[in-house]
C-alpha cells in the first residue's frame, strides 16, 4: 500500500502573492466584459457563436463527466464548424436542429435551451429528440472526438495504448495499487 503525504506543500506566503497578482488581473477582465468562456465560439466562421454554445451545453449533457474541464468539450465540437463550411447539409442539420431545441425549451421553460439551470430540465428536452438524425449526429461525433482525444485519457486513469510497449502484459497488467496486498 502507498502512503500519502498529507501535508500542505505550500504555505500561507505563496498563496497569498499569488492572489494579489490575480486580483487585478480578474478586476480588468470583468470591468471590460471579456467572457472568457465565451471568446471561443466568436472565432467560428461558419456556425454562430449561440449554436456553438448550445452544442457545448449539449455535449456536457449527453456525456455529464464533471471532472472534465469545458476546454475537452470545446475542442471536441469546434470541429463542427469546419465540417459545416464544407457541407451545407451539415450546417443545416445542426442549426435546425439547435433551432428546433431551443424552441422545444421556449415552449416549455420560456427559455433557451442554454439558459435552463436544471439538467433533469434539459435531459428531458435531449430524451424527446434522441430519436432525430441532429441527435445521433452529435452524439455520434461526439463519442470518437471527446473520449479519443489523448489529453482526456489521463483523466480516466487510461494510459493509452501498450501495443508499443510490449502488450498488456507487459505494460499495466500488475499495475493495480488499489487493491490489499494477499
Amino acid at each position: 500500500m502507498r502512503e500519502v503525504d498529507r501535508r500542505s506543500k505550500f504555505d500561507r506566503r505563496i498563496f497569498l502573492k499569488g492572489a494579489a497578482a490575480t486580483a487585478p488581473a480578474v478586476a480588468i477582465a470583468t470591468s471590460t466584459g471579456l467572457g472568457v468562456t465565451d471568446a471561443w465560439a466568436d472565432e467560428a466562421s461558419t456556425l454562430p457563436p449561440a449554436t456553438l454554445k448550445t452544442l457545448l451545453k449539449i455535449a456536457r449533457d449527453i456525456y455529464p463527466q464533471d471532472f472534465l474541464g469545458d476546454s475537452y468539450y470545446i475542442s471536441a465540437i469546434k470541429p463542427w464548424d469546419d465540417k459545416a463550411a464544407k457541407d451545407p447539409a451539415v450546417k443545416s442539420l445542426i442549426t435546425d436542429g439547435v433551432a428546433r431545441l431551443d424552441q422545444e425549451a421556449n415552449d416549455r421553460h420560456k427559455m433557451p435551451y442554454v439558459q435552463l439551470a436544471w439538467e433533469n430540465d434539459r435531459v428531458a428536452l435531449l430524451q424527446r429528440i434522441e430519436q432525430s438524425a441532429f441527435f445521433q449526429k452529435i452524439r455520434g461525433d461526439l463519442i470518437v472526438s471527446l473520449y479519443n482525444n489523448k489529453e482526456v485519457w489521463p483523466k480516466f486513469g487510461y494510459e493509452g495504448s501498450s501495443a508499443e510497449h510490449g502488450g498488456y502484459i507487459k505494460r499495466g497488467f500488475a499495475d493495480i495499487d488499489w487493491l490489499p496486498k494477499a
